[in-house]
This record gives C-alpha cells, structure tokens and sequence, in this order.
C-alpha cells in the first residue's frame, strides 16, 4: 500500500473538509472556467468545492483511498466529481483537456517539480488558468504541515522563473495561516500562483 493509502485509511478527513482558503479567496479568477482538474486532490475537498459551484471537475490522486473519500464528500454533498487514479510523474495526461487546472499542496522531488508542472500546463486549454498553492523551503523552518524534506518543497526563484512563460496573474511568496484538518496547523511558509496559459 502506498503511503497516502495509509495516511488517508482512517475514517477521518486528515486535511479537513473545507476547501484551501487561497483558492476560496481567489475562486472568482475560474468564474469563466467550465472544466476543471484537481491535481494531487488527496480527499477530495478542493474538488468538492469547486463542484458546488458549478463546475465540472475532475479530482486526480495517486491514493485510491483518497479518491473514495472524495467520492463520499462529493456524495455528501450532493456533487458529482469524476475520479482518476493517477500518478503524475509516471502517467501521461490527455493534452488540452480542461478549461483550468488547481494544484493545492502537490509536492514532489525536485528533480520532478517542473516535470509535472509542465504535464499539468499541457492538460489545460490555451487561455485556461491554473491555480497553486504550495509549501516554499522555508517552511521546514515551521512544524505546521507539509514535508519534512527540504527535497520535497519548492523554491521561490525556481518557481518565478517558470512562471514567467506564461501570463501571471498573481504570485506571492510569504506567511499565511492554514489550519485544514490536523494536517495543516498554522502559520507556514506558502508560494502562491495563477497563471493563464
């Protein structure tokens, strides 16, 4: 059983089940996006969200756990979200799919960072926004959530530099509080980005 099997087992919603509090701030930017793709979407809440506001979205996991329990918060809610099982550094993903594309605490090795980044850009239409959070290195300096390895977390300038091929429409680098579930606990160290392809 892969980790996030594991993690994502019990019963519990280990990152809660209230959507990323970046992407409920920043919603209105996918306000023309009809079809839309949650990558490494864990339980599910992100994609829930975004179904109840209409949207036809897609929850993609490596954990099958993690898409089950998607399956009931959508069922819970009275939503539909489709589920692929995927692993976004050994699978491919069908090219100019969905209209936008949200990535909310997707953490990869360094050396695959920009790999899936770059599958993930492919998979959305041109015009389509992607919407990012995640944890910059300096948050192994906060015991708040997220990796414990260096490895695992992404780099500020790195990320900027990708980001400048594409249309940016908001980047930030900095402190914000995320409490969601028992996984995220508190003040920590974010990267924030959404760009239009």
């Amino acid at each position: 059983m892969n980790p996030w099997d594991q993690k994502f087992k019990e019963e519990k919603f280990i990152y809660g089940t209230e959507p990323n509090r970046f992407l409920k701030e920043q919603v209105s930017v996918l306000k023309e996006v009809t079809s839309i793709a949650c990558y490494a979407e864990g339980e599910g809440r992100n994609a829930v969200f975004l179904a109840q506001k209409g949207k036809q979205v897609t929850a993609f996991d490596y954990s099958k756990e993690g898409l089950q329990k998607t399956l009931k918060l959508a069922a819970a809610n009275d939503v539909h979200v489709e589920t692929q099982l995927t692993d976004l550094i050994e699978d491919e993903l069908e090219l100019n799919q969905f209209d936008g594309a949200v990535m909310i605490f997707g953490h990869f090795s360094k050396q695959h960072q920009y790999e899936v980044l770059d599958k993930i850009i492919a998979s959305i239409k041109s015009g389509g926004v992607f919407l990012l959070e995640v944890y910059e290195d300096g948050q192994l300096n906060y015991e708040t959530g997220g990796p414990r390895s260096l490895d695992y977390l992404y780099n500020e300038q790195q990320l900027a530099d990708w980001a400048n091929n594409f249309e940016r429409l908001h980047f930030y680098s900095g402190e914000v509080e995320r409490i969601e579930g028992i996984g995220h606990t508190g003040v920590c160290k974010v990267l924030q980005l959404i760009i239009k392809k």
